[in-house]
């Protein structure tokens, strides 16, 4: 039996800056795709360019006259961070919209950032903890919606203090749930302190459900030469209907924290089927990992120690 498709209403977007990482395929790039066709400059920044040229004609394709554009970005180099928040500065444009999408999920074997971290941790959190420092003023600027993609993996598991980059005991799927814990923790922090220290920003998280998204497929460049087996099954069940989402839907909880005026603020969207692993999008309760302050605030401070990257105090 065909799925009945599921659409949100996107308000008009025209004016509105927007950034999305990861947008150079998958949901990333649908997510770009949705926000260009609502009116809004959209700003790619995609560590391949060939993939990114690839997303830019596709979306002109769908949506003619769309504005998106491309920057270069590696969130696995607090380097490549600098040199595009550097950037986007320089262009000293407000930013009203920042979607924290990208991230990796299991490599095959424990691998390192070029800043020594364990790939997942310093891919999923801390690029986009010092991404997001580092646009700050730019943010600011456009009272903007910062909305941090999380995973149902979040929903268990802890941010393992005595062992952040997992050198000893290495656990690729606990290490995966740290580093959507600490970008969950973060992302509920960052909407305490703007609040407090009046920055205007709203910062809330999202998550895509399960999906058959292009994070267990093959990618050479972390060495995964094939598919996974898991998302080979994630595949054969999002295509006959059963529980899980696909990536028209998985999109769908982000674009809605990222852009719907009335989305909460430290509030968490994603699918609302069973398991929370597919179906229309709305509101939920922050899993059980994510609801303490004193572990958000930890997760800040260390952020900013390991990252060298400080948000102002005040």
């Amino acid at each position: 039996m065909p799925r009945r498709p599921i659409h949100i209403t996107m308000p008009d977007l025209t004016g509105k800056r927007a950034v999305v990482t990861g947008a150079s395929d998958g949901m990333g790039l649908g997510m770009a795709l949705q926000l260009a066709a609502a009116g809004a400059e959209v700003i790619m920044p995609v560590r391949n360019p060939d993939k990114g040229a690839a997303a830019i004609a596709e979306i002109r394709n769908t949506a003619p006259g769309a504005d998106v554009s491309l920057r270069s970005l590696d969130l696995s180099s607090l380097d490549s961070v600098a040199t595009l928040g550097d950037t986007l500065r320089r262009e000293a444009r407000p930013i009203h919209i920042l979607i924290n999408n990208a991230g990796v999920m299991r490599p095959p074997g424990r691998q390192t950032t070029a800043d020594g971290f364990e790939l997942q941790f310093g891919t999923n959190h801390l690029g986009h903890f010092a991404l997001v420092a580092r646009l700050l003023p730019l943010l600011r600027a456009g009272r903007a919606r910062v909305t941090s993609q999380i995973s149902v993996a979040a929903r268990r598991g802890a941010v393992n203090w005595g062992d952040l980059n997992w050198q000893r005991s290495y656990d690729e799927m606990r290490a995966y749930s740290q580093s959507k814990i600490a970008l969950g923790l973060f992302g509920l922090e960052l909407d305490r302190r703007s609040t407090a220290h009046g920055w205007g920003i709203t910062s809330n998280l999202s998550h895509p459900g399960v999906a058959p998204t292009s994070l267990l497929a093959a990618r050479p460049e972390l060495g995964r030469s094939e598919d996974t087996p898991h998302i080979r099954r994630i595949r054969a069940l999002s295509a006959r209907g059963i529980l899980l989402g696909t990536l028209e839907t998985a999109k769908l909880p982000a674009l809605l924290a990222a852009t719907v005026p009335d989305a909460g603020r430290g509030e968490l969207y994603s699918p609302a089927g069973p398991g929370r692993l597919g179906g229309p999008p709305a509101r939920q309760r922050l899993y059980p990992p994510l609801r303490s302050e004193q572990e958000a605030a930890r997760v800040w401070r260390t952020s900013e120690e390991l990252t060298e990257v400080a948000f102002p105090a005040s």
